[in-house]
C-alpha cells in the first residue's frame, strides 16, 4: 500500500518507477504539475487564445510603417462575430442565426462590413521565437487577396523575421481597453528604438541602403574629365530645374552639376548629384541638404535624428519615403554580382610563395633540432595569419574594382571585407573539432575553387558551427528564463526612494575594455552627486537633473574634462521589492524617464537573454601542449558570471595590501605578500620617576621601562599621539621594539607585519614580479576573477562593478550593445539578501537569508528599543538560486525543483503576496506593471478619452450590458 500510494504521489522517486503497459513509466501526481509539460507551464503560464490566426509571410513594400496584410479570407474568420453584429444592426439580417448564414455564404455586402470593421480594429503580429517585447507588435490591417499575411519591411529586424517560409500568428484585441492599449503602446510605429540600447531598430537595411547608397553616390570620372570638372559643369538656379533636365535626358542620375542651394543660409552654389537632390527631397524640411553618399550608419543616424527632433508620427512617414526611394534605386541600379566581378589579386600569389618559404625554413630548423614542435606550431601560424592580412589589405585597397560586390560591402547592404577575402583571397587557417587552429591554411578562395583536402579541412568549421548554432539556441533560452524568473518583480513602484547611495562611473575603467565614454554610461540617468569639471571645480550639472540630449549637447565639448560622474542606479535603489523612478532613470524605448508600473525587470532580462543566439559559444584553445588555460567567452561566460560561479582557472588574489615576496620551495613557487606598518607607543616618564633603559636600546615585552623613586605616585599622565599609536597605562613595555629615549617620554618603535603566502600552481601565469606593491583584491596570476572572492575581498561595489563591465565585455566584443542598467537590475537582485552572522535581539536564525532592506528595517526597530542588533554578511546568489529563494513560492514553484518548492510552502505553512508578475499570472490576475494608476499613464494610454465616451454612453440612457445580442460591453464595435 504505501508502495503505491508512494507511486502515486511521485513515480521513480524511491525504487523504481511504475510501468504501465508497452513499459511507459505511469504519470504520477507530481509528474502532472513539474516541467515544460506540467500544470504550471503548460496552462498556467501558456494560454491558448481565441480569436488568432497563423500564416505564412511575404514582404509587403507597398504598406505603411504601422500597416500589415491581412488575407480577407483570415480576417472574415477573426472578425465574424463583429461582422454578424453589423449585419444585424445595418437591417441585412433578423437574428445572429441568419447573419451567420450571410457570412458563411459569403454575399458582397459581407465584404463591405469587413472593411469597416476591421478599420478601427488593430492586430497583433507575432513571430515565434518571441525573445523579447518586439517580438509581438500591434499593426492596422490592409485587407488582401491571396492567403499569406504581408509584412513591413522594416519591422523584420524586430521580429528577426525573413521571407524564407517564417510564419506569423494573427492576434485580435477585443475589449476597448485592449483596443487602446494596441493602438497607443504597441502600434510598431510607436516601437522604433529597440528598449536594450535605445537604438533605432527600424533603420532601413539591405536593399533600401543599397538603393540609397547608390542614389547619393557619384559616377566615376577620369583623372582628364577631373581636371575639367569645374569649369565643363551646368549651373542650374534651383533643385527642380536640375530634376526637369535629368527627366528630359540632359544629365544622369550620378552626374555632378552646380545648383544653389535653398536650405543655405544665402543661396550658395553648390556641387551635388542628381540623385542627391532627389534623396534630400525626401528628408524633413527642418534637415540640411546631405551632400555626401548616404550608406547604412547615415540612415540610422537620420532615423535617430527624425526620432528625437519629430517624433514618432513624422519618423514613420520618412521611414515609408526612404524605403521607397530606396528600393526604388536599388532596381533601377541593377547592381548585381557576377564571378567575374571576385578578382584575385595578382599579389596574393607572390605573398603565399613567400609565406611558403618562411614555413620551409621552420620545417629545416625544426629537424635539426632548433626548435621545438610548439614554437614551430606558434610560428606557422602567425606567419599564415600575417600573409593572410597582407592579402586582405590588398583587396580593401583595390576595393572598387569589385562592381556590384563593393556597393554591397561598402554601403553596408550586406557582406564585409572578411567574406570578400574568402572570396577572392585566401579562405586562410581553420579550426579542428576541437577549436585548435590547424597550422596548414587554406590557401585557395572560392573563386579559384579548392581542393579536395582543403574541402575535407573546411568542412570541419562548416559542420561545427551548424552544431553550435543549435545547442546555442536551448542554452540562450534558458538563460533568458532564469533572467526572466529572477527579475520578474522589478517593476517602477514610486518616484524617488530617498536613497543618499549612487554608483560611480569613471571615464577609463580598467576592466572596461572597449574604451565606453563616460557620457554613453551616464546618457538616460539623473545625476547623484554634481557633475563637475576635474581641471577647475566648475559645476557642469546639477544634483537630480535627468541626463538628456539637450543636457549632453550642452556637456560633449568638455568631456575630456569629467573624470567621474555619480548617478542613481537600480544598484543602490531603496524601495522595497521593485525599483523608484529616479534609481532607474529613463525608459531606453524612447529616453523619456520611466514610467510608474513599467516591468524594468522583464525588459532587463529580454534585453540581455535575446542577442544571446548570436554570443559565440566556443572556449578558445590557444593550441599547442603548453596552452594556458582556455579562455571562457562568449554565452558560457555570461552564464558563468550571472550564476555567480567560480571560473575555470581562476586568478589567485591578494587578500592584503603590500610587497611581493617569490620564494622557491619544494612544494612549488610562493608568493609571499607582506604587509609592513610602523608602529609607535609613546610613555610619558612622569616626575619624580626613573628611567630603567637606555636611548637605542631593544626590549621585549616585559621589560620595565621606568619605575617611581617613592612608590606613591603612578604614571597617570600618560599622553598618547592619535596616529598609530597604542595607549599604555603601564611602567613595562608591552610591546617588543627599539626605544628612543628623552626626559620627558619614551617612545617604543615597532614594526606591525602581516603576511600571507600563496603556492602558484605549476600551470598558472604569474604577473607580478619581486618588489611589486599590489592592493587588496589584485591578481597575482592571470585569469578571471571569482566573483564570490572579489566580494569577501573588497566588497560590495566591487563586485557589482565587475560584473557589470566582465558581462559588457562579452557582449561588446559581438558588437551588441546593452545598456548598462539591464545588467544592474539583474545584479541587485543577485545581491538582495545577506546571510545572518549572529542573531542579536531578533529573531532571525544565524545562517538564515535575508532580504538586506528587512534586515536594516528590523535592525533599526531593535536599536531604538534598546536591544542588541542583529550581524550579518552580504551574499551573491547565482541568479538560479535567487530565483529559487524568491519570497513568492507559486512564482518559484514555476520556475525548478516544482515538488519540493510547494512541500515546503506547505509545510512552513507560506503566504504568496501575489507582488510579482508570474504569480498573477498564475493566478488569472491582472499584472501589477500597469500604467493606468498614474495620471501620466493614463494619459499616455488615451484612458481618460475612454472614460468620457462611456460616461456619454452611460447618460444617453443607453442599455450597455444588454444590446448587441448578448456580447459583452467590452467588445462593442459602434
Amino acid at each position: 500500500l504505501q508502495e503505491s500510494v508512494d507511486a502515486l504521489i511521485d513515480n521513480g522517486r524511491r525504487g523504481r518507477p511504475v510501468l504501465g503497459s508497452h513499459n511507459h513509466t505511469l504519470k504520477s501526481l507530481s509528474d502532472l504539475l513539474r516541467g515544460k509539460q506540467g500544470r504550471f507551464r503548460q496552462n498556467l503560464l501558456g494560454k491558448r487564445v481565441d480569436y488568432s490566426a497563423r500564416s505564412v509571410i511575404i514582404v509587403g513594400p507597398e504598406l505603411k510603417l504601422n500597416q500589415c496584410g491581412l488575407p480577407r479570407k483570415m480576417a472574415i474568420e477573426l472578425f465574424k462575430p463583429f461582422v454578424m453584429h453589423q449585419l444585424v444592426i445595418q437591417g441585412y439580417a433578423h437574428n445572429i442565426r441568419t447573419a451567420k448564414r450571410l457570412v458563411d455564404r459569403g454575399s458582397s455586402e459581407v465584404w463591405d462590413i469587413l472593411e469597416e470593421v476591421a478599420k478601427d480594429r488593430p492586430v497583433l503580429l507575432n513571430r515565434a521565437p518571441t525573445l523579447h517585447r518586439l517580438g509581438i507588435q500591434a499593426f492596422e490591417p490592409v485587407l488582401i487577396n491571396g492567403s499569406a499575411v504581408r509584412v513591413h519591411p522594416l519591422v523584420c529586424a524586430a521580429f528577426n523575421a525573413d521571407f524564407d517560409g517564417d510564419q506569423m500568428a494573427v492576434h485580435l484585441p477585443l475589449s476597448k481597453t485592449a483596443i487602446i492599449e494596441s493602438r497607443n503602446l504597441m502600434l510598431s510605429s510607436n516601437n522604433m528604438l529597440t528598449p536594450s540600447s535605445g537604438e533605432p531598430i527600424v533603420a532601413p537595411t539591405l536593399d533600401i541602403v543599397l538603393g540609397c547608397f547608390y542614389l547619393t553616390g557619384q559616377e566615376n570620372l577620369t583623372n582628364q574629365e577631373n581636371e575639367n570638372i569645374e569649369t565643363s559643369l551646368k549651373l542650374y538656379s534651383n533643385f527642380d530645374e536640375v530634376l526637369l533636365a535629368h527627366t528630359l535626358g540632359l544629365i544622369n542620375l550620378r552626374s555632378l552639376v552646380k545648383v544653389r542651394n535653398p536650405k543655405s543660409e544665402n543661396n550658395e552654389i553648390i556641387t551635388t548629384t542628381v540623385g542627391r537632390i532627389i534623396f534630400n527631397s525626401n528628408l524633413p524640411d527642418s534637415f540640411e541638404f546631405y551632400n555626401f553618399t548616404i550608406d547604412k550608419s547615415h540612415l540610422k543616424d537620420i532615423t535617430l535624428r527624425s526620432f528625437k527632433e519629430l517624433g514618432n508620427e513624422e519618423t514613420s512617414y520618412l521611414l515609408d519615403r526612404l524605403k521607397s526611394v530606396g528600393f526604388e534605386y536599388a532596381t533601377k541600379s541593377g547592381i548585381t554580382m557576377a564571378i567575374n566581378d571576385i578578382k584575385v589579386p595578382e599579389s596574393k600569389y607572390e605573398t603565399v610563395q613567400k609565406a611558403e618559404n618562411q614555413i620551409k625554413v621552420l620545417e629545416d630548423k625544426f629537424d635539426q633540432g632548433f626548435i621545438t614542435d610548439d614554437e614551430k606550431y606558434q610560428s606557422a601560424v602567425k606567419i599564415w595569419t600575417d600573409a593572410n592580412e597582407e592579402v586582405t589589405d590588398t583587396i580593401e585597397n583595390s576595393l572598387s574594382n569589385y562592381g556590384g560586390l563593393y556597393f554591397m560591402a561598402t554601403s553596408g547592404a550586406k557582406g564585409n571585407i572578411a567574406q570578400i577575402k574568402q572570396m577572392a583571397g585566401m579562405r586562410g587557417l581553420m579550426s579542428d573539432p576541437k577549436g585548435k587552429i590547424i597550422d596548414r591554411p587554406i590557401k585557395s578562395n572560392f573563386r579559384e575553387g579548392l581542393t579536395v583536402l582543403e574541402y575535407f579541412i573546411s568542412t570541419h568549421g562548416a559542420r561545427k558551427g551548424l552544431a553550435d548554432t543549435a545547442l546555442r539556441t536551448a542554452d540562450s533560452g534558458y538563460l533568458t528564463r532564469r533572467l526572466i524568473d529572477v527579475a520578474q518583480e522589478m517593476t517602477i513602484i514610486n518616484e524617488d526612494c530617498d536613497t543618499d547611495d549612487f554608483r560611480v562611473v569613471y571615464k577609463n575603467q580598467p576592466e572596461d575594455q572597449f574604451k565606453r565614454s563616460i557620457i554613453s554610461k551616464i546618457k538616460g540617468r539623473y545625476i547623484a552627486q554634481p557633475l563637475v569639471n576635474s581641471e577647475t571645480g566648475e559645476i557642469f550639472v546639477e544634483k537630480d537633473t535627468y541626463i538628456d540630449d539637450e543636457v549632453i549637447n550642452n556637456i560633449v565639448d568638455q568631456e575630456d574634462k569629467i573624470d567621474s560622474a555619480s548617478v542613481y542606479s537600480p544598484l543602490t535603489c531603496k524601495t522595497e521589492r521593485g525599483l523608484c523612478k529616479k534609481c532607474y532613470g529613463g525608459s531606453l524605448a524612447n529616453w523619456n524617464p520611466v514610467m510608474i508600473g513599467e516591468a524594468v525587470g522583464i525588459i532587463a532580462a529580454q534585453s540581455i537573454g535575446e542577442p544571446g543566439t548570436q554570443l559565440t559559444m566556443r572556449t578558445f584553445h590557444t593550441g599547442g601542449i603548453a596552452s594556458v588555460a582556455d579562455i571562457t567567452s562568449g554565452l558560457p561566460r555570461v552564464e558563468e558570471l550571472f550564476e555567480a560561479r567560480t571560473p575555470k582557472g581562476q586568478a589567485i588574489l591578494s587578500d592584503i595590501d603590500g610587497m611581493v615576496d617569490l620564494l622557491e620551495t619544494s612544494d612549488g613557487l610562493v608568493v609571499q605578500v607582506s604587509d609592513r606598518e610602523t608602529m609607535q607607543q609613546e610613555i610619558a616618564v612622569p616626575k619624580g620617576w626613573e628611567i630603567k633603559v637606555k636611548d637605542g636600546d631593544s626590549v621585549i615585552v616585559g621589560t620595565e621601562l621606568i619605575s617611581p623613586k617613592n612608590q606613591s605616585i603612578t604614571p597617570k599622565d600618560t599622553k598618547s599621539n592619535p596616529s598609530k599609536i597604542v595607549q599604555s597605562e603601564s611602567s613595562y613595555a608591552g610591546v617588543s621594539g627599539k626605544l628612543k629615549v628623552t626626559k620627558q617620554k619614551i617612545i617604543i618603535t615597532w614594526e606591525n607585519e602581516e603576511t600571507r603566502e600563496y603556492l602558484i600552481p605549476a600551470a598558472a601565469n604569474l604577473i607580478v614580479s619581486e618588489g611589486d606593491p599590489v592592493k587588496a583584491g589584485d591578481p597575482l596570476t592571470s585569469g578571471p576573477k571569482s566573483p564570490q572572492q572579489i566580494l569577501v575581498i573588497q566588497g560590495i561595489n566591487t563586485v557589482q562593478e565587475y560584473l557589470i563591465e566582465e558581462v559588457q565585455n562579452v557582449y561588446l566584443s559581438q558588437g551588441v550593445a546593452i545598456n548598462d542598467k539591464h545588467i544592474e537590475v539583474i545584479v541587485s537582485q543577485m545581491l538582495r539578501k545577506v546571510r545572518i552572522a549572529s542573531q542579536g535581539d531578533t529573531d532571525y536564525i544565524p545562517g538564515e537569508l535575508v532580504v538586506i532592506n528587512d534586515f536594516i528595517t528590523k535592525n533599526e526597530e531593535i536599536m531604538a528599543e534598546g536591544g542588541e542588533p542583529s550581524t550579518a554578511s552580504p551574499v551573491l546568489l547565482g541568479i538560479t538560486r535567487a530565483s529559487l529563494n524568491m519570497d513568492s513560492f507559486l512564482a518559484a514553484a514555476s520556475f525548478q525543483e516544482t515538488t519540493r518548492v510547494l512541500t515546503e510552502a506547505a509545510t512552513n505553512g507560506q503566504v504568496d503576496e501575489l507582488r510579482g508578475l508570474k504569480e498573477n499570472v498564475i493566478i488569472g490576475r491582472l499584472i501589477p506593471a500597469r500604467f493606468d494608476e498614474t495620471e501620466e499613464g493614463r494619459a499616455k494610454l488615451g484612458l481618460d478619452k475612454l472614460d468620457n465616451e462611456l460616461n456619454l454612453l452611460d447618460n444617453s440612457g443607453f442599455d450597455i450590458e444588454n444590446s448587441g445580442n448578448g456580447f459583452n460591453s467590452d467588445i462593442l464595435t459602434d
